[in-house]
């Protein structure tokens, strides 16, 4: 009788974030029963209490490293796994928590909490691959099921997962969108954000947030000195790169050119 072939382990770990990209896995839908019929959920407690024990072919982690517990934790999920994969800005960028870069984290926890003292925390939140290697890293806020997808399929047939580089500006050219920039002088990081939302924003007659971070290669600093010619307020373009990926380099440094 032929052995019965094992399937690879998939777990989902959450550090610092809101779970809305690890969510992105249950709302694959019509794909959820292929995708559980091609790997063992061997840890995921948004889906399910038991919990199998590692190693793990597949980690998908959502979430930013902002205390010294998660710092270790990220170290264990590493060694327990083959293929680790961020998910989302909060893993790949460190997140809108991220702003506590830019300031004072002890300033931040008075004016919060009535005792700070008990409050353990890093002065920094981080990207995952601040800490430990990464083979791939997802974007978006949330992430594009669909690439989530593709991005299992990929490490299951030991190929390159096709995911995007370039800008949401294609995404607009691909769905006939008329630029909202050019067209009508709204600011726009569309020209400096990765795909994978679809041009959402600009579908609706607005600016790209870049929910997806920095694509390959972005000129930030172009982009920005476009937004002065539309008499965009310098606060305001430094607020615009503060967003969902404030800390990624290129977003980081185009926000600090604009900072008093």
């Amino acid at each position: 009788m032929a052995a019965v072939k094992k399937k690879p382990k998939l777990a989902v770990w959450k550090f610092a974030s809101c779970d809305g990209c690890q969510l992105c896995l249950l709302d694959c839908e019509d794909e959820l029963l292929a995708i559980a019929e091609a790997v063992e959920i061997a840890n995921f407690p948004e889906a399910s209490r038991q919990i199998i024990k590692g190693p793990y072919d597949i980690s998908l982690v959502e979430g930013s490293i902002t205390t010294p517990h998660d710092a270790e934790r990220i170290h264990k999920v590493r060694r327990s796994s083959k293929f680790l994969v961020t998910i989302g800005s909060c893993a790949t960028a460190g997140g809108i928590q991220a702003l506590r870069n830019f300031g004072d984290v002890k300033e931040y926890t008075s004016y919060v909490y009535p005792n700070p003292e008990y409050i353990e925390t890093l002065s920094k939140s981080t990207p995952i691959a601040d800490h430990v290697f990464v083979d791939f890293e997802l974007r978006g806020c949330p992430i594009n099921k669909y690439q989530l997808i593709e991005l299992i399929s990929a490490l299951l047939n030991n190929r390159k997962p096709n995911i995007p580089p370039y800008s949401v500006c294609i995404e607009c050219k691909r769905k006939g969108i008329v630029c909202v920039m050019v067209a009508k002088g709204i600011p726009c990081l569309g020209p400096v954000t990765q795909a994978g939302c679809g041009a959402l924003c600009p579908s609706y007659n607005r600016g790209c947030y870049g929910c997806f971070g920095p694509k390959e290669t972005p000129n930030s600093a172009s982009l920005g000195t476009v937004w002065e010619r539309l008499d965009v307020k310098n606060d305001d373009i430094m607020r615009a790169f503060r967003g969902f990926n404030a800390y990624a380099e290129p977003f980081r440094k185009a926000s600090e050119a604009y900072e008093k």
